[in-house]
């Protein structure tokens, strides 16, 4: 869905599952894995830090393409004008960019790679989300990113990045189904020896779910 414009359209699952009416989801499964942290996002400065940089990028874009009368949202920003413009943004505001134009190239190919069921592609794109959140938008935390990096290491997982917005809560994989019970064992042996303090505030039963996709949000 473009949130601007509203426009959008259902991707279909990957092609390999569409007859497999007894077994929808054999292909992936998805796993949920919380990381113990707890926090307000709105007693977190970062959270709005990002906002407000990613906000002054798009001005200072925005003016030197000559449009300054625009509202300042990275959304009104095209392409082309950032990558006519992106060496005029001093180093933070630069990496907040990237962070959003190389995320909307991700979707738009994580599209491609969902549709054509290509679960390996899409999980590059999964971790590379990933990857950018820490190096580019710069958010999240020591036990996010140990859970991240646990998650690329347990058995059948195709990606993984951050939940929501990064400061907190949990880690989402896709994962290969015939493994995924294997990939979720891996994860409670493996983020409590980073992480045994958060770790102990997590029910065993809960601190990994194996998940599958629902069929679509429906509005009644």
């Amino acid at each position: 869905m473009n949130c601007k414009t509203t426009e959008h359209k259902l991707i279909r699952p990957p092609k390999f599952l569409e007859d497999q009416e007894a077994e929808p989801q054999k292909g992936y499964k998805i796993l949920l894995a919380f990381s113990g942290l707890r926090q307000a996002l709105t007693n977190n400065p970062g959270y709005n830090s990002r906002v407000a940089e990613c906000q002054e990028a798009a001005k200072v874009l925005l003016n030197a393409s000559g449009n300054k009368e625009v509202e300042p949202f990275l959304c009104n920003v095209k392409p082309e004008v950032y990558d006519a413009h992106k060496f005029k943004l001093e180093p933070n505001l630069a990496k907040r960019a990237e962070h959003y134009f190389s995320e909307n190239m991700r979707v738009r190919k994580g599209l491609e790679a969902w549709a054509s069921g290509d679960l390996r592609a899409f999980g590059e794109l999964m971790t590379a989300s990933g990857l950018s959140s820490i190096k580019n938008y710069e958010c999240g935390c020591e036990p996010l990113f140990q859970l991240y990096e646990v998650l690329l290491r347990a058995p059948g997982v195709f990606g993984a990045r951050f939940s929501g917005a990064g400061f907190r809560g949990c880690c989402v994989a896709l994962v290969d189904a015939a493994r995924a019970t294997e990939a979720a064992k891996f994860v409670r042996v493996e983020y409590p020896k980073l992480q045994p303090v958060f770790a102990s505030q997590l029910s065993h039963g809960t601190a990994v779910l194996i998940c599958e996709a629902g069929d679509c949000a429906r509005i009644f």
